[in-house]
């Protein structure tokens, strides 16, 4: 029997039960739907989160200090190795897989204009920190080595200090801001970098020569942390290496010892939080995925149910020469097209539900043809395995007792 032929009966077999076949088919609607808008949700939260790791720089190593240890009891990490600006130097000059460094100094401040405050984090650093972040001077200009030389009271501030400072897009270029009573020039507006990973606003900061924040800020003289780029990303593994073997050297740390400090590169950043986002994805899909189960086992029923009421008719058929496989392909076409039915509604329900979370929740989704193309292979999967079982049962009818059936 050819197949529109099929077809056609299959269509006028779910047509006489219309509120049963759609309802059948509403399973497979919701299971499609779920999968693509749970998949559109975890590769959006995955893409973002690239993005934000993205936005540290390029080819990025953070050196941090270890933790302090007297007596059998170890305080926080970073209260342990004291890091000088020879340390970085000595970095620079042994690690030829390093292009940039620059010792950190950081410390949560209040800052005042006029009659506005804010609270905020300044970062004392060599000019080289912005070419390590790729964070280019919206407006003004960056402060050159001079300044970091002489201690000069200069900055750069974020987008979110200008606007809770001066006023949403104002330029604040040439104002000058109270950094614990020290004053600071503005010399220069950052580009907007949004929010992080873990969710922090990167433009709410302050930018200032190292050797101001450190001795004028702080009032101190070690580095908190160093901030470094690696020549490519393939050297980032050896300049990591090259570090660890200059600090040590520094350190005098005997071999076989655990370093005073630690190492992490943006290799290492961007693995944790994708295999996050990553699982989380997973987790979603096969949620979603559970829906596609129930529809599949409704639409089992549903035959099960279609092959004992047409008993009759089936017996009919094989007594006038239809064959248990034109049965058997009957059936079968009928649990298709309740399922391809379902997965074309499922796909525009689920290309419209995850562009109405988008719109209206604020999350970030990436629908992409793959995933539409999976969930729609897996509903056309499920009506071939669960329509299987109805359509052999009704091709292996004996058709005396189908005639006899009532």
């Amino acid at each position: 029997m050819r197949f529109s032929a099929l077809f056609r009966i299959a269509l006028r077999s779910l047509s006489r039960n219309k509120l049963r076949s759609f309802l059948t088919m509403l399973g497979i609607v919701i299971g499609v739907a779920a999968v693509i808008a749970m998949l559109a949700v975890g590769q959006g939260a995955r893409a973002s989160v690239e993005k934000s790791i993205a936005s540290l720089g390029s080819n990025v190593l953070i050196i941090s200090p270890g933790a302090f240890n007297q007596s059998g009891i170890r305080l926080e990490a970073g209260s342990g190795t004291r890091f000088t600006e020879d340390d970085a130097e000595a970095i620079r000059r042994e690690s030829d897989a390093i292009l940039y460094i620059t010792p950190l100094a950081r410390a949560g401040v209040q800052l005042k204009a006029g009659g506005q405050n804010w609270r905020t984090n300044i970062y004392g650093v060599y000019p080289e920190y912005l070419l390590i972040r790729q964070w280019n001077v919206a407006s003004g200009v960056a402060f050159a080595s001079s300044d970091e030389k002489s201690a000069a009271k200069v900055c750069l501030i974020g987008r979110t200090i200008a606007d809770n400072l001066f006023g949403a897009g104002t330029d604040p270029v040439g104002q000058t801001i109270r950094v614990k009573n020290v004053p600071m020039r503005i010399i220069g507006l950052l580009e907007s970098k949004g929010q992080n990973a873990l969710g922090q606003d990167q433009d709410d900061i302050v930018i200032a020569p190292f050797s101001s924040v450190l001795h004028k800020v702080l009032g101190g003289t070690y580095a908190q942390s160093f901030f470094a780029s690696a020549v490519s990303t393939e050297a980032i593994s050896t300049a990591s290496m090259q570090a660890e073997d200059a600090l040590r050297r520094r350190m005098k740390t005997p071999e076989g010892t655990a370093s005073e400090f630690t190492i992490r590169t943006q290799t290492d950043i961007a693995q944790a939080a994708t295999a996050t986002s990553q699982t989380l994805t997973i987790l979603l899909a096969s949620i979603a995925a559970i829906s596609l189960l129930v529809g599949g086992i409704g639409i089992m029923n549903i035959m099960l149910v279609s092959v004992t009421e047409r008993t009759r008719e089936i017996g009919i058929r094989l007594a006038v020469g239809a064959l248990g496989g034109d049965i058997l392909l009957q059936f079968l076409v009928e649990a298709l097209v309740i399922s391809f039915m379902g997965g074309l509604l499922g796909i525009v329900f689920g290309v419209s539900t995850s562009m109405f979370l988008s719109s209206t929740q604020g999350w970030a989704v990436k629908i992409s043809p793959v995933s539409i193309f999976v969930a729609f292979g897996f509903s056309a999967a499920t009506g071939i395995f669960f329509g299987w079982y109805p359509a052999r049962k009704a091709a292996r009818l004996n058709p005396i007792e189908a005639l006899r059936y009532e």
